[in-house]
């Protein structure tokens, strides 16, 4: 056993009548990885902020080796030993400065750091912040130009810095690619052995079986269990959402079927959808074509960065092809931009949902009911005044549907967990009727038993469209999708083998 670093003892937190955390209990230990798992709107977030200064305890205690841990901001949780990754990159970055200066931020804010060096200066002190994440970019580069999974390692980078003695992970692979989340795991490895100790929440079994020392169980605000190996996570799963896993229909890798095979084209002649010929998606790829049957769901499944959200993006009038034509229900299809798109009922729910879906807290759309609304005002609302009652009638049908945890339409989307907020940004794209539905990464964030309840509402309304799902994680793939598609490199891949021990949720 070691030695306790972090103890939390009966801690409590109310937001207004609602409890979010009730005596909760929990010790990790020096050089200790713990899982924190947990239904979405369970207590994880709620917990991991007030251990990062963001919420301050009603009721409990905490201590940091030995000593009363109560940091007022999460700049005083970091100088006392504590730093947090939070999923949400969007919270912890300035995409118009460097990548050197955003390694260096902290440093920068806290008036410690050479705001007055050179930018060359600037860069050697953080060029040893990146490597230790293996990070090889240039660093003068704005943030902004990094794809997602790049800026989730700044992120990490610039938590490493503050050398905490505790580390909280939230959701920590959701944008890396495989090869980039084994060296995390690498990483974490030499943490560990250098005693950190490490708290990780995510929902990614996987990520679990392979780092996890022990497992606490957040349900309803309370720790359930603590659970040390061996681990069954098929009954971890279950006690976390209360509930037997419902089985679904799954496909594996046996029914994996390319587009351009003769079977898949004759199951296409005549049948309405979306079809795509001969599309270049960079001057480097190789052309592929690409059906979607109306009724249909299809997974574009691949690694992180491999092309599926450019893919995405171009048919839904965000991005361009280099060549290639498609067509929507016979006719061609040619998106000027996302608006005509979505007047034409193609609906993208993008892969980082603060970026491409909601609104910071300031704005007045921040609400659940002006999220949904928002795509829709000019269809809505064609004289231009906004009737809340009509916004207000369509949030609580979304609210009910996808089973949103919320006191009401009005909830601002910085009060919902991770998994509701990503069930408010799937709902907002079924307010209205879609010929062809693109979902990147609708899972991100979302725990097994909200995702089982989410496949089961695509699946139940699949037959009003066609529906193109771009993931990265197969097991979801398989969940989901009537067919699955590997893609990588913006192509079709037709060579890849899938793992053997992949198997199916249940």
């Amino acid at each position: 056993m070691q030695p306790s670093l972090l103890a939390v003892s009966a801690v409590s937190k109310r937001f207004g009548a609602t409890v979010a955390l009730e005596h909760v209990d929990l010790s990790i230990g020096a050089g200790e990885i713990v899982a924190l798992m947990g239904a979405n709107g369970a207590g994880k977030s709620t917990l991991v902020k007030i251990l990062s200064g963001v919420y301050r305890a009603d009721a409990g205690m905490l201590s940091l080796a030995g000593h009363p841990f109560m940091p007022e901001s999460t700049q005083a949780a970091k100088r006392l030993g504590v730093a947090t990754v939070h999923q949400s990159i969007a919270d912890a970055v300035v995409p118009s400065l460097s990548i050197a200066d955003n390694l260096l931020l902290d440093r920068l804010c806290d008036g410690a750091g050479p705001w007055r060096a050179t930018p060359a200066a600037r860069r050697r002190s953080a060029a040893p912040l990146a490597a230790r994440v293996g990070l090889d970019v240039d660093l003068s580069a704005p943030l902004a130009t990094l794809p997602l999974a790049a800026q989730q390692l700044v992120t990490l980078a610039r938590a490493l810095a503050a050398q905490p003695a505790l580390l909280i992970l939230d959701e920590p692979t959701a944008s890396l690619s495989a090869p980039e989340a084994e060296r995390l795991f690498a990483l974490l490895d030499t943490l560990r052995a250098e005693g950190v100790a490490i708290l990780l929440v995510s929902h990614r079994l996987g990520d679990l079986r392979r780092l996890a020392d022990r497992v606490a169980i957040v349900r309803d605000g309370r720790i359930v269990a603590d659970l040390r190996p061996p681990i069954d996570f098929d009954a971890v799963v279950e006690t976390m959402i209360g509930r037997p896993l419902r089985s679904h229909l799954v496909r594996g890798p046996d029914s994996i079927e390319t587009p351009m095979s003769p079977k898949i084209a004759k199951a296409h002649a005549g049948l309405t959808g979306f079809h795509a010929e001969r599309v270049q998606l960079t001057q480097h790829s190789i052309p592929f074509d690409l059906d979607v049957r109306r009724g249909e769901i299809v997974a574009i499944a691949g690694p992180v960065g491999g092309g599926k959200s450019r893919l995405a993006r171009a048919i839904f009038g965000a991005g361009r092809l280099v060549a290639g034509r498609m067509s929507l229900d016979g006719a061609p299809w040619q998106p000027r931009s996302p608006a005509d798109a979505i007047r034409a009922g193609v609906f993208l729910a993008g892969e980082d949902r603060w970026r491409t879906s909601l609104f910071a807290d300031s704005v007045s759309f921040a609400s659940i009911a002006g999220t949904i609304s928002f795509p829709f005002l000019p269809r809505w609302f064609p004289h231009g005044r906004v009737q809340r009652a009509v916004e207000a009638r369509a949030a609580s049908d979304a609210i009910e549907r996808f089973g949103i945890r919320c006191t009401g339409p009005t909830d601002r989307l910085t009060k919902l967990s991770g998994g509701n907020q990503q069930k408010v940004v799937l709902a907002r794209w079924h307010a209205q009727p879609a010929r062809l539905l693109l979902l990147d990464e609708p899972f991100q964030g979302v725990d097994a038993g909200a995702r089982a309840d989410i496949v089961d509402t695509l699946r139940a309304q699949a037959h009003e469209r066609a529906t193109l799902v771009f993931v990265s994680d197969l097991e979801e793939a398989f969940e989901i999708a009537d067919r699955v598609v590997r893609f990588d490199r913006g192509t079709i891949d037709h060579t890849s083998s899938f793992e053997p021990e992949l198997s199916p949720l249940s």
